[in-house]
């Protein structure tokens, strides 16, 4: 039997992944949109497409990986490549799948990266203003 992908549920993933409240995601998707429709959002199995570009760019997030990612089936797949065993071991060797392809959850950890750093800058950014600021306070 295959299992559906839950478009909502993998909103819900990301947006916790990010730290976006629900509050802050219906801010950035326009006045209509409220914590209460988003939570709602969440919920549905399938998102319209219009909508899914939108939080998409909003989130920074391909619509692939909203579309696609199926937690279960990433963690059958995890625990049926790798086990308890010595990996150093020859005949284990096989276990590991050393070709490597593109997965939304790489993308999700590049774009956080990447916030993390945007912010690591404005701090820095924000702490030489006020550097300046007193400097310009102290001369008065």
């Amino acid at each position: 039997m295959e299992q559906k992908v839950h478009q909502g549920r993998n909103l819900k993933r990301f947006r916790e992944m990010l730290g976006i409240k629900q509050d802050a995601l219906a801010f950035d998707l326009g006045e209509e949109w409220t914590q209460k429709k988003i939570s709602i959002l969440e919920q549905k199995e399938v998102i319209e497409e219009n909508l899914l570009q939108k939080i998409s760019q909003i989130m920074k997030i391909p619509v692939e990986a909203f579309q696609n990612f199926d937690a279960e089936a990433a963690i059958n797949i995890i625990s049926n490549t790798f086990n308890n065993h010595d990996h150093s071991s020859p005949q284990f060797a096989s276990v590991i799948n050393n070709s490597p392809s593109f997965h939304p959850l790489d993308k999700v950890v590049e774009l956080y990266d990447e916030k993390i750093a945007l912010y690591e800058r404005m701090l820095k950014e924000k702490n030489e203003m006020i550097e300046k600021l007193e400097k310009i306070i102290s001369n008065k």
